[in-house]
């Protein structure tokens, strides 16, 4: 369902925290698909939203099928109806008449009950957005959606009031806040394993800013400089060389 690598960048030895946010959706997955309903679970970037989705879904798996869309433009209904094609690993070839299209959507939809990530949800605009409706409001399909983007899926989505009423959960990432920085970095990777906590703020302070994508970021450059100085902790020297790649 998703790559073996959940990092922003290849970070040995990096471990996937369980966050507040994290076990909030966890919660809030599991009842989705319970419910076979739609959420939406959206935030800033970097801030931790599909990694998260990710590592709940595969929690679910191999009992639930879950299949992932990504979407990197603004697609129309027609380019849904071939995402889903293909996601759907459907034989053949794509219907041409959107009726067509559709019907095979919904018969093979209503097969068993599925999951669908929808991730990088912000790209969709109401016209496909209401395409995911159409399909989940068809009585036959068991269908759970789980949307993932950033404030601009939020946006899009609250605009749509036949979606948005429809959405059973939403959830917002946020940054991590300076406490929970201290709580979670240091299981985050090793080589924040024994820093200095103040070296740890220092570092939330004047680079990662509470955003896991840059503590991904910064981690594989603190990595290279204990490697390349033969140093067996943290310090805030290696940290202003670290920030100098980052400015």
């Amino acid at each position: 369902m998703t790559a073996v690598t959940y990092q922003y960048v290849d970070l040995p030895d990096a471990s996937v925290v369980t966050t507040r946010a994290l076990l909030t959706a966890r919660d809030n997955i599991a009842d989705t698909v319970a419910a076979r309903a739609m959420m939406c679970i959206h935030g800033g970037a970097g801030f931790g939203k599909t990694l998260a989705v990710n590592t709940c879904l595969r929690e679910l798996e191999p009992g639930e099928d879950v299949r992932k869309i990504t979407f990197r433009a603004r697609p129309t209904a027609r380019a849904v109806r071939y995402e889903l094609f293909t996601a759907l690993d459907l034989p053949g070839e794509p219907p041409r008449h959107p009726s067509e299209f559709d019907l095979l959507l919904k018969t093979a939809l209503a097969e068993r009950p599925r999951t669908f990530l929808v991730d990088e949800a912000q790209w969709l605009n109401g016209e496909a957005f209401e395409y995911f409706r159409y399909l989940w409001d068809e009585p036959s399909t068991q269908l759970a959606i789980i949307f993932v983007g950033g404030a601009g899926c939020h946006t899009v989505l609250r605009r749509e009031p036949m979606l948005s009423s429809r959405v059973f959960i939403w959830q917002q990432f946020t940054r991590l806040t300076p406490d929970e920085v201290l709580e979670v970095i240091p299981l985050f990777h090793p080589v924040w394993a024994d820093a200095d906590p103040e070296d740890i703020t220092f570092a939330d302070q004047h680079a990662a800013h509470g955003n896991f994508r840059a503590w991904a970021q910064l981690t594989a450059h603190i990595r290279t400089a204990l490697a390349r100085t033969g140093r067996a902790r943290v310090d805030q020297e290696l940290l202003r060389w670290a920030f100098s790649r980052l400015a």
